[in-house]
């Protein structure tokens, strides 16, 4: 019969079956409906992206019944508060780039959905939505109606949700299969064989090879195919359409050795160049799981949170060692970092690291609260209902509402050489051909196919991603732990460093304090002692610590004012700590000293004076840095210290005091005016703003559960003095990378001249090819863990 293409999904459509609508054919109903739902919603233009790009939607009624269940529902959400409800999905049929889209733009077809996000390598899609207004079941159902069908398991909730791929490993399978017969068979006409072959059998066993290499060229290439095709549709040339080019012609020319009796032809080559191309292809897949492994379980952030024991103590312990039932202390502004239940009255959770949204949620004691809120206001106490999740952690701190906005004229090296590389390849090899043709037919087509084999585009496309994945991990080890692999380009090209002074180049830890001012009853320090509790500020934090152990005080209400101070609000007291312009207290410049100023019930009592102890390797990393780096310390804290900061620090450091948080933006913003890129060193709670305006913005972590998702990095305090040896690393990444492109080029040029001079054979050139894989994977690792060691 006669047929066409199904306007939607591409499927050939029968003539009796076909559906017209719009002027578009349709091979059913379904097809014809998710069109109509497109085109009333103006999501038309998911057909310009792609050619037939959908998939035809099934029958499902009744099918997702069970998501009216709560229980069920429940165990399914990541999230779930009030009005927000965040699930995962994973959906098969996501493929291209129009799969993106309408899944990116689900909140034109659905009420009640307020984003969606597409990670496309794991075909999930993270969607938030308002359950007042829709619910699980009403989405999964709405896309399945325009042919996303999730994946949902209810044996494995906990687990991951998505079936294990194995197309590639069968490919392989067929494809070893059609190689190794071909070979045997091959043999007599290897070693010329004549009587028994030639009178009898040639023929026939000829076309045995040929039909055995069928499942290889069509089914084993077929990815080479479709990547080929839709590069081409899409007017782009990627490095796939060599591949199945080379592929098509090996194919087409040994068929026509066969049909005219010139030989057997090189069946053999092709299917071993299909198996060596796709082993190679899985040993980059391979390469990319191990690291996707390192990334989310061995990157762990070096946050801290504080347990009470049973005594009633209290103990800073790693997120990691957090089991279920235990119980918790959240100070001001510190991340929740595990699903539990609110022990104190009341609190107020700020979710906008989960959902975007900066409203807090009010809950009462006995109420769930999330992993992921951060905690406003007065000091909580929770108890645990889950340990910590890794992956959770690092999809918050990934949230697309958090990432810097990258210039996306921005290119990879991969990005810049793959479109040159491609033309220059097939030009190459179409003069190749029409100057051997009229030499000799037979090594014009080995030629042709032997360049396009040979010319290793995956050794070229894994060096950059793998190099800086491994990096990535080598730094984890080292407790720098980066948000991406962007960040060691950026790292590499900082000119100015800007560090915060307090909790950066100060230590937490170790700091001799004074008090001076009236003396202070036992009461008026039960008093600090609980006003200090909720703050996250390094200074309060050391205070806190100095006082002696106190008991407990409930608080009627709390405010940390950032860059300012504390205000705390008791039964019958009200207490007041922070800058002299905080409390209206102008006797600060006497000492010029760091201070926190005390006033009780609106009476100014005295001040804490800090005698700051500066990290350990301070004077020789600053001195270090000052011969590649512009040196600035820039710091909330009058100028008490800056004297002895001249004596410490090379003098070409910029020292800047009294500076406010929105300063400390403004600042940034003033020095990237001037064409520097900058990093900023900080603490994560004053620098926010600072972090997040940078080129590249460090928070620096010493026991504090400050969860900055602004930054690209969270550097562990231990590591301070390793900051030049990062910043030199990321360097040397960049040149690891711009080395191993050299060599990937040098493998080419060489591989190319002995196949332009026709002494390469195709067999040869595909299995040279993952061998080329292999050789770049082997040297970026060695030079990456050469210069970890150096």
């Amino acid at each position: 019969m006669n047929t066409s293409q199904c306007f939607h999904c591409g499927n050939e459509i029968i003539r009796k079956d076909e559906v017209l609508f719009d002027s578009k054919n349709f091979c059913c109903n379904g097809c014809k409906t998710v069109y109509e739902i497109f085109s009333q919603n103006d999501l038309s233009c998911y057909y310009d992206f792609q050619v037939a790009p959908g998939a035809t939607p099934q029958d499902i009624k009744g099918k997702y019944d069970f998501l009216a269940n709560e229980i069920i529902v429940d165990k399914l959400l990541e999230f779930r508060e009030n009005a927000t409800h965040i699930v995962s999905l994973y959906i098969p049929h996501i493929h291209c780039s129009s799969c993106i889209w309408i899944l990116e733009n689900l909140q034109k077809l659905q009420a009640g959905i307020n984003t969606s996000q597409v990670n496309f390598p794991e075909k999930k899609v993270r969607i938030t939505y308002n359950p007042e207004k829709t619910s699980l079941q009403e989405i999964v159902e709405m896309l399945c109606s325009i042919g996303y069908e999730p994946y949902i398991s209810l044996e494995n909730f906990d687990e991951d949700k998505k079936k294990v791929d194995r197309t590639l490993i069968y490919k392989i399978g067929v494809a070893f299969f059609c190689f190794g017969n071909i070979m045997l068979l091959s043999f007599p006409e290897y070693f010329e064989v004549n009587e028994f072959w030639i009178d009898q059998y040639k023929d026939f066993f000829r076309w045995l090879i040929f039909l055995i290499s069928l499942p290889a060229f069509i089914y084993s290439a077929s990815g080479y195919y479709v990547a080929a095709w839709k590069s081409i549709k899409q007017r782009m040339l990627n490095i796939e359409i060599p591949i199945a080019l080379g592929i098509v012609v090996m194919f087409i020319r040994s068929t026509v050795d066969i049909v005219f009796n010139y030989g057997q032809g090189f069946f053999d080559s092709m299917c071993g160049l299909i198996f060596f191309m796709l082993l190679g292809k899985l040993f980059q897949q391979k390469t990319y799981d191990f690291l996707s492994f390192e990334r989310d379980y061995k990157s762990y952030f070096p946050i801290a949170i504080t347990k009470i024991l049973s005594d009633g103590k209290e103990e800073s312990v790693q997120v990691y060692d957090i089991e279920k039932g235990d119980r918790l202390l959240i100070r001001n502004q510190e991340l929740i970092p595990v699903d539990g239940i609110l022990i104190s009255e009341k609190a107020a959770i700020d979710y906008s690291f989960v959902t975007g949204e900066a409203v807090p949620i009010e809950k009462k004691s006995g109420d769930k609260i999330f992993a992921g809120g951060k905690q406003l206001g007065k000091v909580i106490e929770m108890q645990v209902l889950f340990s910590v999740s890794q992956s959770y952690l690092t999809q918050l701190w990934s949230n697309d509402v958090f990432q810097k906005k990258v210039d996306q004229k921005h290119k990879s090296i991969t990005d810049k050489i793959s479109r040159y590389f491609t033309p220059a390849l097939l030009l190459l090899a179409v003069v190749s051909f029409i100057y051997w043709i009229f030499i000799d037919v037979s090594t014009a087509f080995n030629v042709f196919t032997a360049i396009l084999i040979v010319a290793c585009p995956c050794a070229l496309a894994l060096t950059a991603p793998f190099t800086l994945g491994n990096v990535l991990r080598i730094m984890g080890n080292r407790k720098l732990y980066l948000k991406n692999a962007i960040v060691i380009e950026q790292l590499a090209k900082v000119d100015t460093i800007v560090f915060d002074k307090t909790g950066t180049i100060t230590t937490n830890k170790k700091t001799s304090i004074t008090y001076e001012g009236d003396v202070l009853s036992d009461f008026d320090l039960k008093l600090l002692k609980n006003a200090l509790k909720g703050s996250n500020h390094p200074l309060s934090r050391r205070l806190y610590d100095f006082i002696p152990h106190q008991d407990k005080l409930e608080t009627k209400s709390f405010e940390e004012i950032i860059g300012k101070g504390v205000f705390a609000e008791f039964e019958n007291d009200i207490v007041k700590l922070g800058s002299s312009q905080f409390l209206q207290h102008m006797s600060e410049n006497t000492h010029k000293k760091t201070k926190v100023h005390v006033e009780i019930n609106g009476v100014y009592k005295g001040s804490y004076i800090f005698n700051n102890q500066y990290r350990k390797g301070l004077e020789q990393l600053f001195e270090s840095l000052a011969k590649k780096y512009n040196l600035i310390v820039l710091s909330g804290d009058n100028d008490g210290e800056r004297k002895i900061l001249e004596k410490m620090l090379p003098p070409s450091t910029n020292l800047v005091f009294n500076q406010k948080p929105e300063q400390k933006l403004a600042f940034i913003e003033s020095l990237q005016e001037q064409g520097k890129n900058v990093l900023m060193i900080g603490d994560g709670l004053n620098d926010a703003g600072a972090l997040a305006q940078s080129n590249v913005g460090i928070s620096i972590s010493e026991n504090v559960n400050v969860f900055s998702p602004a930054c690209d990095g969270i550097l562990d305090a231990s590591q301070f003095e390793k900051i030049a040896f990062f910043l030199g690393y990321s360097k040397n990444a960049m040149k690891t990378i711009y080395m191993s492109f050299g060599l990937s080029l040098l493998y080419n040029v060489v591989g190319l001249s002995f196949a332009v001079s026709g002494n390469l054979l195709p067999i040869v050139a595909a299995i040279i090819m993952p061998l080329s894989t292999i050789t770049i994977v082997s040297f970026v690792t060695i030079m990456s863990n050469y210069f970890a060691r150096k």
